[in-house]
């Protein structure tokens, strides 16, 4: 290890150890904490269905940088890359839009086998898989409804397709030694007013219902349900809102999924995390950063993120929240874009494990709030990027920017050569 980086670190020990902070404890811990990379960055959305749809359902992936990973192959290769610049615990989550086959697999009649090469990848690389369900970009979800279908057959489809994608998520859970979380999203809405707010609801709380009736084990499969306020075409109308979602998770104890991007602008999902947690076992977390909507720029160490990952400490959360990445730009490198927004979210975990939260929590009994203010503000300016650098040597991963060098020869040696 480059000797600077120790000599920092132990000056930094010497600081956090007066504020009562182990540091060699706070690095052990932030190794094991996964954060499930989105595979969806690498590709822009575009999976790889044989008779793939134009995306749909308000999800846009805008720009057009080179270099794009336009089969799985090169998808995990890219993978590979980036988990190789991370530190700490990986997991990966793919939707069923992933699956491998040569010929066309219509969604309701996906199988585990359509994804033996991602598990056998995982098992490869010691990391789990997440799942999802693709109820978006296909003909049977154009006109904006899929398990809150008026018309039955449709609906059924939508239905048939997440009980298979359950069997799939817990395949991946039984082969990989460690749950997939399976997260259910859909874009059914409306463009203008409806008539009738309830029957959609009533509609897919009866589906949603019938998806869950076979039981797995929790060790191979957890269930997710996710929110959104609004969507490209559900601009006035979501039936699956937040309050839907909220009452759904906590009476049939599945985890409920909240996206830093989907609710009002002035709501931030560090907010909800307290409450969420008094009714449901499990939370699963889709961290993305909104810029205005719910636009999915990369993830960004800023003051939503930390408030995130102090929520989750702060609360001792971590065995029942699950922390994903949710965002796509394909306007720049996309490895990098997976490097930058998951360092930043592990560096936001870190934080959080070394605040000197029982000093924190001491002056807020007294009712000391200067002395709890001014702790917040003065530990912001300490010393923790030593404390990351020193994290980032001990498992061999670049520190600092020296990571940006090898995604750049990287695009030139591989990325460029892909037209």
């Amino acid at each position: 290890m480059n000797p600077n980086i120790e000599t920092a670190f132990a000056l930094a020990k010497q600081q956090y150890a007066a504020l009562g902070v182990d540091l060699d404890q706070a690095i052990q811990t932030l190794a094991t904490i996964p954060v499930s990379m989105q595979c969806w960055q690498g590709d822009d959305v575009t999976g790889f269905e044989v008779d793939a749809s134009a995306l749909t359902g308000g999800i846009q992936a805008t720009g057009n940088y080179p270099g794009k990973a336009r089969t799985p192959t090169e998808l995990r290769r890219d993978l590979d890359l980036a988990m190789e610049l991370i530190p700490g615990a990986k997991r990966l989550n793919l939707h069923a839009i992933y699956l491998e086959s040569d010929t066309p697999v219509a969604r309701n009649e996906i199988e585990p086998k359509h994804f033996a090469n991602w598990v056998n990848w995982a098992k490869e690389k010691g990391i789990g898989l997440d799942f999802n369900p693709s109820c978006f970009s296909h003909p049977l979800s154009a006109d904006g409804m899929t398990l809150a279908h008026p018309n039955p057959e449709i609906r059924r489809f939508w239905i048939d397709h997440c009980k298979v994608s359950r069997r799939i998520s817990a395949s991946f859970g039984e082969a990989l030694g460690t749950p997939s979380v399976m997260n259910i999203w859909i874009p059914d809405g409306m463009k203008d007013l409806p008539a009738d707010r309830l029957e959609p609801r009533q509609r897919l709380m009866a589906a949603l219902d019938e998806v869950l009736a076979e039981s797995f084990d929790e060790a191979h499969h957890i269930d997710a349900v996710e929110s959104k306020l609004f969507g490209i075409g559900a601009e006035s109308y979501t039936v699956g809102s937040n309050e839907f979602y909220l009452g759904y998770a906590s009476t049939r104890d599945i985890a409920l999924c909240l996206d830093a991007g989907h609710f009002h602008p002035t709501e931030v999902i560090s907010d909800k995390i307290s409450t969420a947690s008094l009714f449901v076992r499990h939370l699963l977390l889709h961290v993305s950063r909104p810029v205005r909507w719910d636009s999915d720029h990369v993830v960004l160490l800023d003051d939503e993120t930390q408030a995130i990952a102090n929520e989750i400490i702060r609360n001792d959360l971590l065995e029942r929240v699950h922390i994903g990445l949710d965002f796509f730009d394909a306007s720049i490198n996309r490895v990098a874009a997976w490097v930058i927004g998951t360092r930043n979210m592990k560096k936001a975990l870190l934080r959080a494990l070394i605040e000197p939260i029982d000093m924190l929590r001491q002056a807020e009994q007294d009712g000391d709030y200067a002395t709890r203010l001014a702790l917040m503000e003065e530990t912001r300016s300490l010393p923790w990027q030593a404390v990351w650098d020193y994290a980032c040597a001990l498992e061999g991963v670049p520190v600092g920017i020296e990571w940006l060098n090898t995604v750049k020869q990287y695009e030139a040696d591989v990325l460029s050569t892909r037209g």
